[in-house]
């Protein structure tokens, strides 16, 4: 097993990482509005949509690093499949 043998991988996981952090800001930004929308007379609900609107800076920061690390493996992959 080679360097690429590894990156490849790896690369795919990435991808698939940062895909599931776009479903979660997405879900997390629709249940925002909703809640905004619907139930801005229940504090409980006032409450829950201050921590999504956490978990969704959260998620948005970890894509972030989730997409630099992708892009630096996928330099990387085309790198050595050039050489």
């Amino acid at each position: 097993m080679n360097k690429l043998d590894i990156l490849k991988p790896a690369l795919e996981g990435r991808h698939s990482e940062i895909l599931e952090y776009q479903v979660n800001i997405d879900n997390y930004t629709r249940a925002i509005a909703k809640i905004d929308a619907e139930h801005t007379d229940n504090p409980a609900m006032v409450g829950f949509k201050d921590r999504l609107q956490e978990l969704l800076e959260s998620s948005k920061t970890e894509q972030l690093k989730a997409i630099i690390i992708r892009d630096v493996i996928a330099e990387q992959v085309t790198e050595l499949e050039v050489s």
